[in-house]
């Protein structure tokens, strides 16, 4: 092999290693930031570690909502209508949230079991849910009045 041809090699060799590396850290990125769309059913069905952020979908337990004495600590509870997961959330909720009303909550799960959210999404309107709670919803056998469509 001449000079020429082993440098060359040694290029093409260097730039495989730099766009595998390179590739590695792109794919470990966006997996470490997907926030992957849970209902409270597959939450208590799976064992997710404390801590990973992920989206909480589903309804809001009628009365369930309680408001902290001071501050703007809220507590509610998401159900789907098979499991129900307790939500605690420091802010100040939209002005469409109330109770029986779909919601997604974006957080992690603490190692009590409490999901700590630190942002709350409510419907846009009376006839409108998200698509991931109302096929959240519908999988879970939870009756469901209203259009479901965008």
């Amino acid at each position: 092999m001449t000079p020429t041809r082993k440098k060359r090699l040694a290029m093409v060799v260097i730039i495989l290693l730099v766009l595998g590396a390179a590739a590695v850290v792109t794919v470990w990125s966006l997996n470490q930031n997907l926030l992957y769309f849970q209902s409270p059913s597959q939450v208590a069905e799976q064992a997710l570690p404390p801590g990973r952020d992920f989206r909480l979908g589903g309804l809001v337990k009628a009365g369930s909502v309680a408001r902290a004495e001071e501050g703007l600590v809220v507590e509610f509870v998401v159900t789907d209508g098979q499991a129900e997961i307790p939500v605690a959330f420091d802010g100040i909720l939209p002005d469409l949230f109330q109770e029986g009303q779909g919601v997604i909550a974006i957080g992690a799960l603490d190692v009590q079991g409490t999901f700590q959210a630190h942002e709350v999404l409510a419907k846009h309107d009376e006839n409108y849910m998200p698509p991931e709670v109302a096929d959240a919803l519908r999988e879970a056998g939870h009756p469901m009045g209203g259009s479901e469509e965008n």
